[in-house]
């Protein structure tokens, strides 16, 4: 009984060991991307020596940057300086739904906004290669009724709503973060914004029913550029705040509440006021500059319009019976229809070749010159012949 007990022993030990090495064989089997278990792969070599020609510690906090229009993904991380500096940037591989944020779930929106990743966010087990959770809805979507879930930064290159990067891509973002996480990091943050947030995209993007959004998140990307640290993030009032110390100590920021009295730190606020300004100095200039053009446009558009309406006038005209010749119905100030020996339509005279006033057409038309300077650099005119275009100056 006792030897029959051994040898059953003996068998649950030796499949326990066969069970073990089976394991082990697994984790330390290769993919495509290295060895191990994925989730605990190393930076790559590349990055490793970029880390350390910055400066930088590999254990040194991290920073993200979504820019949804250049489909771009933004790795920062601190220098030894204390501010953050540019570590490398991934082409996103797809992002689902359009420029603006996300309202409800299931509209296929990927977020914008300022997110805070912890350690509890990250998931080793995605069925996407590796990812971690944006935290969507954070306090401001909540504070706005917006719902969502599951929405990743994430490998295989496919997205519902989520920032869907290459496998590769998503292996060295997970590494940084789990390297930082070890260096005492207790979470990062992930700006997503739409575009970049300089003068020309603003202009560009000023009629956009987000565009108040925008500006708030432009604000947190501009505390950010001044800075070059990521911005301390509150909500209140339903709308975010960047680095606000409130002046009561211990007075929280309540996301639907008002806004507590706070202030900003005198270099971080006189230096985002600088940013500001100029930056809505300069979408000014480009709105003023687009209008102009576009009313140019529209003066053009109508000077040729007005011509080719005289043509096709001229072409339903009916001919003259007695000469055959078919006669346009012009203003008294265009020129008059002269015979040929064949059937012509003609609504404009010709103009005579031996004088041409300086510039050409285009100069004359944005000359802003009297109209008799005009009248008087085109005899055809007091001799019947065509009369000159009126100038066009721009608003």
């Amino acid at each position: 009984m006792s030897q029959e007990f051994a040898r059953f022993g003996s068998r649950q030990v030796k499949t326990v060991a066969a069970l073990a090495l089976v394991g082990v064989l697994g984790a330390c089997q290769a993919d495509e991307l290295g060895y191990g278990p994925k989730h605990l792969r190393p930076i790559s070599d590349e990055l490793k020596s970029k880390i350390t020609r910055l400066g930088m510690d590999s254990k040194s906090p991290i920073m993200l940057r979504i820019f949804k229009e250049d489909s771009e993904l933004e790795v920062w991380k601190q220098t030894k300086s204390g501010r953050y500096a540019l570590l490398e940037s991934f082409e996103i591989c797809k992002w689902s739904g359009k420029l603006g944020p996300k309202f409800k779930e299931g509209d296929r929106q990927a977020p914008e906004g300022f997110y805070e990743i912890t350690p509890s966010l990250m998931n080793p087990n995605s069925s996407y290669h590796l990812a971690f959770n944006m935290g969507y809805p954070n306090k401001f979507d909540r504070s706005h009724n917006r719902t969502g879930s599951h929405l990743m930064v994430h490998g295989a290159c496919s997205s519902r709503g989520c920032y869907a990067m290459t496998d590769a891509q998503v292996q060295d973002i997970y590494a940084l973060a789990r390297e930082s996480f070890k260096g005492g990091q207790r979470s990062f943050q992930v700006q997503a914004l739409p575009f970049r947030m300089t003068a020309k995209n603003m202009a560009e993007h000023q009629d956009s029913p987000h565009i108040d959004f925008w500006r708030m998140l432009k604000r947190g990307s501009d505390h950010f550029e001044v800075t070059k640290r990521p911005p301390k993030v509150d909500v209140c009032d339903k709308g975010y705040v960047f680095d606000a110390v409130p002046l009561v100590e211990g007075v929280p920021f309540r996301a639907t509440a008002k806004c507590p009295a706070y202030d900003v730190p005198d270099p971080v606020e006189q230096a985002v006021a600088v940013k500001q300004k100029k930056d809505r100095d300069q979408v000014e200039q480009i709105v003023a500059s687009r209008k102009r053009s576009e009313e140019r446009k529209a003066q053009i558009a109508a000077i040729f319009g007005g011509g080719a309406a005289q043509d096709a006038d001229a072409e339903k005209a009916p001919a003259d019976p007695a000469t055959g010749v078919v006669t346009a119905s012009v203003p008294a100030a265009t020129a008059t229809t002269t015979a040929s020996s064949e059937p012509t339509a003609t609504a404009f005279a010709p103009e005579p070749a031996q004088r041409k006033s300086s510039g050409g057409f285009f100069s004359r038309l944005f000359s802003g010159g009297d109209e008799a300077a005009a009248t008087a650099a085109s005899p055809a005119t007091s001799a019947g012949g065509v009369a000159p275009l009126p100038a066009a100056k721009p608003q």
